[in-house]
C-alpha cells in the first residue's frame, strides 16, 4: 500500500477488515509484541478491524492464502519480513481465481531482519530514511490512509521446471551468500547483514554463468498489465484467445524456453566470472541498502546489477557503503554495472553457490524471468 507519486490508487473500504499474516519467529522475533504495541491502537483508531493468524511452520501462510475464502476481508496485511510475502504472493497465484484474489490489497509491516518493501515504499511515500520501530509506524500509518497502488511482479521459470512470482528480487552469489549465511544472526536484526557481509568479503568466491538480458527501452512504456494466459509452462504456446483453461497463469510472453537460446535482439554479457548478479524492482534491497533509487512500485523494469570478477575487497566494501545512502554508481567501479531490464536470462556453469528469490533460497540452475 502506497501512496506513489504520479500513480492512479484506490482506498480501503471504511469500516475495513484485514487479515493480519504475522510470523512470530521473524526478524528478532519481536513481531507479535510489536504488533500489539505499536500496529494495533493505530489500527483501530483508523476503523480497521483485523483477524491475526500466527503462523507456526513454513509454508503457513502460502496455504492459508491459498485455500481460504478470503471474500470476508477488504485487505491482507503481512507482519513479518519479505519471506513471508513471497509465501502469501506465491500461495495467492496457485489459486484458481488468482486474477480477481490478486486485486485484493496487500500490505507490508516490517517484522523482520531486512524488510526491503517496507524500506520501498516508506522511500516512495516520500518519507525520511527510517529503520525499526519508526518504519513499522510510517507503514502502519500508510495502512491506515487506507491508499492502495500496483506494484510489479516478476515472473521467474528455472531448468526443472519451477514457475515462482517475485515482488522483490533475484540474486547470485556475493549478495545471495550473505543474505543466507547470516541466517543464523537473524537475533540481530538488520546487524546480521553488516556482519554476513563481512564474513562473505574474507572468502569472497567468484562465479561462472551466463547472463542475458532484454534492455528496456529508455521512456518505453510498462509491459502489457493483461497479458494472454497459457498453462503456466516455460515456452508452452500461447492457445487460441477464448480456449485458455480458466484460472490459467499469465504467459511469459517475452522469453523463449530456457533448452532454446536467447533471442537475436537481446544482450549477452560478454564476461563470464561474476562476484554477484543482482535482478531487484524495488528500490530497496534492505532497511539500510538503497540499490536501486530510480526504482518505482510500478515501472515495468527489472533493475539488473552485476559486478565482474576483479573487484578487489576494499571496493567492494565501498560499494556496500555507499549503498546506504543509494551513491554506490557514483563511485563508477568499472567492474559494477547497472542495466534497466524487461526480461533476463542467468545459466550458471555449475550448479555452484546460492540463489535466491525475495530472501529465500532457491537450488542452483538456469533460471530466467
Amino acid at each position: 500500500l502506497s501512496p506513489c507519486l504520479g500513480d492512479s490508487y484506490g482506498v480501503l473500504p471504511r469500516p475495513c477488515r484485514a487479515l493480519v499474516l504475522l510470523n512470530p519467529r521473524s526478524g528478532a522475533g519481536r513481531a507479535l509484541e510489536d504488533f500489539q504495541t505499536v500496529v494495533q491502537p493505530m489500527l483501530a483508531e483508523a476503523d480497521i478491524a483485523t483477524t491475526v493468524f500466527i503462523t507456526e511452520r513454513p509454508n503457513h501462510a502460502h496455504e492459508k492464502v491459498r485455500d481460504e475464502d478470503l471474500s470476508q476481508w477488504d485487505t491482507l496485511v503481512v507482519m513479518a519480513g519479505d519471506g513471508l510475502l513471497y509465501e502469501v504472493v506465491n500461495g495467492l497465484m496457485e489459486r484458481p481465481d488468482w486474477r480477481e484474489t490478486m486485486k485484493k490489497p496487500l500490505c507490508i509491516l516490517p517484522g523482520g531482519s531486512g524488510n526491503a518493501l517496507a524500506a520501498s515504499i516508506n522511500h516512495y511515500a516520500g518519507n525520511d530514511h527510517v529503520a525499526k520501530k519508526k518504519l513499522l509506524t510510517n507503514c502502519t500509518f500508510i495502512l491506515c490512509k487506507g491508499l492502495h497502488a500496483q506494484m510489479d511482479l516478476v515472473s521467474l521459470s528455472t531448468a526443472s521446471g519451477k514457475r515462482l512470482f517475485s515482488f522483490l528480487g533475484f540474486g547470485w552469489g556475493f549478495i545471495s551468500d550473505v543474505d543466507i549465511d547470516s541466517e543464523k544472526y537473524r537475533r540481530l536484526g538488520n546487524a546480521r547483514f553488516t556482519l554476513g557481509t563481512l564474513q562473505c568479503l574474507a572468502k569472497l568466491r567468484l562465479y561462472r554463468g551466463r547472463l542475458s538480458y532484454l534492455p528496456a527501452e529508455p521512456g518505453s512504456p510498462a509491459p502489457h498489465r493483461d497479458p494472454p494466459v497459457t498453462n503456466g509452462r516455460p515456452g508452452h504456446i500461447v492457445p487460441p484467445a477464448g480456449t485458455e483453461a480458466a484460472g490459467a497463469l499469465p504467459t511469459d510472453s517475452l522469453l523463449v524456453p530456457l533448452c532454446q537460446p536467447v533471442p537475436a535482439h537481446w544482450t549477452v554479457v560478454p564476461e563470464e566470472e561474476f562476484v554477484t548478479v543482482y535482478a531487484i524492482y524495488q528500490s530497496h534491497l534492505g532497511t539500510n541498502l538503497l540499490m536501486a533509487p530510480a526504482a518505482r512500485l510500478h515501472d515495468g523494469c527489472i533493475h539488473l546489477f552485476y559486478l565482474k570478477a576483479g573487484v578487489s575487497r576494499v571496493t567492494l566494501l565501498k560499494i556496500f557503503l555507499a549503498m546506504a545512502r543509494g551513491t554506490h554508481l557514483d563511485l563508477n567501479c568499472p567492474h559494477l554495472h547497472y542495466v534497466r531490464a524487461r526480461a533476463f536470462r542467468l545459466e550458471p556453469r555449475l550448479a555452484a553457490g546460492i540463489m535466491t528469490v525475495d530472501g529465500e533460497a532457491l537450488a542452483c540452475e538456469a533460471v530466467q524471468g
